[in-house]
């Protein structure tokens, strides 16, 4: 199956059939007070230096998140976005919760965003599923419901295709739906980990739709992350997650080695590049 997002001019594809697309997560006002300030003074400049600096290791769609509090995310995520479109000729996943900040920035996007994200809540279907068809949007659709987050993967593969076919019965193509399996802190639950897994191998076995997740998630409140970081995502990719959402420098040479080992990189040449640039600037 082939997920088909676009910048002003450029296209990129999603496909389970790989090679793996990085959206990097570095727009996001989390952990970086800098980012707040400049926000709120309407200082787009590091902005711009996030997303350059995540285009340069290899992000593939940059997710961009403007919330903290006190922000009017409705006015703020749509101009950043077009300061973005306005440098840069890549596709942009559109985060945020509130459904009016998500349809403001689709409304000046020129060209076809990633919603980030519904969810099988009755709420955010009916809030976001017209939103992204008006607009011609992908969505991303997270595993958790009215019941809450469960922790058995055949009811999150439930979720998953009740989120699909309420998408396809609101008229967006069934491949423009891209599933969050939730990858959840294993420091809080030894078995988190093993649950997304066995739920990405049920949605790929079955639904065969191309999946996403936050990749940093699992090592929340654990020391040196990156191992657990990487050792995840690798495994995650295998088990047949298409499109992680990262910070593209410290997982591009992950992801391109974990395409070399599955065969999706003809005389290793993603890994090579990957790995001169990684030498270049070490």
């Amino acid at each position: 199956m082939e997920t088909i997002l676009r910048g002003t001019t450029r296209e990129v594809v999603i496909s389970t059939a790989g090679p793996v697309v990085i959206i990097g997560e570095c727009i996001n006002p989390t952990r970086r007070k800098k980012l707040v300030s400049t926000l709120r003074e309407g200082n787009f400049e590091y902005v711009l230096e996030l997303a350059r600096e995540q285009i340069d290791d290899f992000a593939d769609v940059l997710d961009v998140n403007v919330g903290f509090p006190g922000v009017e995310d409705e006015k703020l995520l749509p101009e950043v976005v077009k300061a973005l479109e306005d440098n840069f000729d890549i596709p942009l996943c559109l985060d945020s919760p509130n459904p009016k900040a998500i349809e403001a920035a689709l409304k000046v996007s020129k060209g076809k965003c990633l919603i980030n994200s519904v969810n099988g809540e009755e709420r955010s279907l009916r809030a976001l599923l017209p939103v992204a068809k008006e607009y011609g949007a992908a969505i991303i659709g997270l595993v958790m419901d009215d019941d809450g987050i469960t922790h058995d993967p055949e009811k999150r593969l439930a979720i998953a295709g009740k989120i699909i076919n309420r998408a396809v019965a609101e008229g967006i193509p069934a491949a423009d739906v891209i599933i969050d399996p939730l990858a959840m802190a294993v420091s809080a639950d030894p078995g988190a980990c093993m649950v997304t897994l066995g739920t990405i191998k049920l949605i790929s076995s079955r639904l065969g739709h191309n999946m996403t997740m936050g990749a940093s998630n699992i090592s929340f409140g654990l020391p040196e992350r990156e191992y657990l970081n990487s050792s995840f995502l690798a495994l995650a990719i295998a088990a047949g997650i298409t499109c992680p959402i990262a910070h593209p420098g410290k997982s591009a040479m992950a992801v391109r080695a974990t395409d070399l080992v599955l065969g999706r990189d003809d005389y290793a040449i993603r890994y090579i590049e990957a790995a001169q640039k990684l030498k270049k600037n070490t």
